[in-house]
Formats: structure tokens, sequence, C-alpha cells
């Protein structure tokens, strides 16, 4: 299901998204496509499993630049751990897990078991 910036928002505030988006970079050698398990949800991410699994750092510094303007939505990469922005202009919603108790057990049964080449064929694909 396609979705809108502000709805993309909305959910990733209170969800944990598997997303698949047009890369806004092109890499040689890489799908045209990148999927994304991420989150905005201080419920994941302010917790003692948010700093110490999901190795998550708040923000420091403001936004060099106008997401609206650009269509753009950052949210924290659970498998590459790190901000990452999103080019809202072609995103699929895949899977939307609430941010509870629910997060965790399909991380530890689904996420926590992979390899990294297992991580990075999930990100390609």
């Amino acid at each position: 299901m396609r979705v809108a910036r502000p709805t993309l928002q909305a959910l990733l505030a209170n969800n944990v998204l598997e997303i698949k988006f047009s890369r806004r970079r092109v890499k040689p050698g890489s799908p045209l496509t990148r999927r994304m398990l991420c989150t905005n949800s201080q419920n994941i991410l302010l917790t003692e499993n948010g700093f110490k699994t999901l190795n998550y750092r708040p923000a420091t510094e403001p936004k060099s630049f106008n997401s609206q303007l650009h269509n753009i939505v950052t949210a924290w990469d659970i498998l590459l751990q790190d901000y990452r922005s999103i080019s809202v202009d072609d995103v699929e919603l895949i899977t939307v897990i609430p941010a509870d108790d629910d997060f965790w057990v399909y991380f530890n049964e689904n996420i926590l078991p992979m390899t990294t080449d297992q991580k990075q064929t999930f990100i390609n694909s």
C-alpha cells in the first residue's frame, strides 16, 4: 500500500514499519529500491532495549534541509542502526508492527538471529 508523508510520519511515531522505497541516490550494483525496518516510536527507542539492542541515539543536530520541501521523512533504521532519510515519493508500506511488546517478540524471533548477509539481503530485496 502506498502512503503519503503525513501518514508515514504518524505511523512511524507509534509503530515499527517495514517499508520499501526508491533510493534517493542510486548505487551502482544495488537495486533501485530499498527495504527497511524503521521507527520513530519513543516507546521503542527511548527504552533500555532501544539504547542497548538497537543502539539508538537521539539526534543532536537539526536537519540541514527542509524535509517537507523535499518530501522526505527521517526514521531510525533498525537493521543498520542509524538515521535514514526516506523519499516519500514512492513508499510502499509492507508491515505495521505495534510499538509495544509485540515488536520485541518479532525482533527476537526474526531480526536478532539474522546474519549480516541475511540483513543485507533483506535491505536489497
